[in-house]
């Protein structure tokens, strides 16, 4: 396995660059892609997406809040699995893949039952999921999981980037400073979403959406009423996972940045706060989703690239290699 350690470059060290260059700069591959969509019992539907042709252990992929398939992580992440032999597959969380899902209820970062059901039903037809790799929003969800289901957990492996691990905390800092600039992005997308969403569905909210500034009212006056919570503060106590993590048995790598500006330098989960089946590697650099490194900006790596495929094939491998 590569060196856990990052040290991005002198010109690349600002937590903004290393969260912004990704997004400006990087391109990813075009993959051909196959889609498919799941038919979840609840009468909604979970679409994926597969690279043509691939083989070898399968991958999922879950992406952050408002995420898809142009998340600046999405496709060049699916290729360097593909680069190692692995079969990557894309989770597009409920609504997120271009057509607003079925019922009122959306994605949320503690939708564990989504993800348990789609590890289900690929494994029942045949195709069962080796490992996961969660990215922000995504991360939490997949470590809540990990650590709620403990030893039952269908994944032999799992990584976690950048992921939010107190809910509460994301918000309050997403309100401070130059990382007002991020939530003003994030909460447009989500009312965007949201109204497509009302063009198609009746919902049972009445919110003014022009009066939602923040992403503690959005989750206030949408998320928490629409997935059954009484409201932001329950919503983030419930579906934080940093009160999960010693819970974690499955083999599981958390990729995070204490200069991460979504979040606080403590929120950061200590040796003392993971289970036995964790691994931590804390930097203190690599902004959010970013630990971009190179010598020069026209010639850049990423660490994830390199991390996230060694660290499932070792991990893969040990368990090939088990009685």
């Amino acid at each position: 396995m590569p060196s856990l350690a990052f040290t991005p470059p002198r010109w690349l060290r600002n937590p903004h660059l290393q969260t912004l260059w990704p997004k400006l700069f990087r391109r990813g591959p075009a993959l051909p892609l196959r889609h498919e969509r799941l038919e979840l019992a609840d009468g909604d539907f979970i679409d994926l997406a597969w690279v043509t042709d691939a083989s070898g252990p399968v991958v999922l992929l879950l992406h952050g809040l408002e995420g898809n398939l142009r998340s600046h992580y999405a496709l060049p992440v699916m290729a360097s699995f593909l680069r190692a032999g692995l079969q990557p597959v894309f989770m597009h969380l409920r609504g997120c893949s271009g057509e607003p899902n079925r019922l009122p209820r959306s994605y949320h970062s503690g939708a564990i039952e989504d993800l348990a059901e789609v590890l289900m039903l690929l494994r029942a037809s045949g195709r069962p999921v080796a490992a996961a790799i969660g990215f922000s929003l995504g991360g939490n969800l997949l470590l809540r999981h990990l650590g709620t289901i403990g030893a039952a957990s269908l994944l032999q492996a799992a990584v976690a980037v950048s992921a939010p691990f107190v809910l509460a905390d994301a918000a309050r800092r997403l309100e401070q400073g130059s990382s007002r600039l991020y939530q003003h992005y994030l909460i447009n997308r989500l009312k965007r979403s949201y109204r497509q969403k009302c063009m198609a569905l009746d919902l049972p909210l009445r919110v003014d959406l022009d009066r939602i500034h923040t992403l503690r009212e959005y989750d206030e006056r949408i998320t928490a009423p629409l997935n059954g919570f009484a409201g932001a503060d329950d919503y983030y106590a419930q579906c934080s996972s940093l009160g999960y993590l010693q819970a974690i048995t499955t083999p599981t790598l958390i990729l995070h940045s204490t200069d991460d500006p979504f979040m606080y330098p403590h929120t950061a989960p200590r040796p003392d706060q993971v289970g036995p089946g964790v691994r931590l590697a804390i930097q203190s650099h690599g902004g959010h989703v970013g630990f971009i490194g190179g010598r020069f900006p026209w010639r850049t790596d990423c660490l994830i690239d390199r991390l996230a495929p060694a660290f499932f094939h070792a991990q893969l491998s040990a368990c090939s290699a088990a009685p």
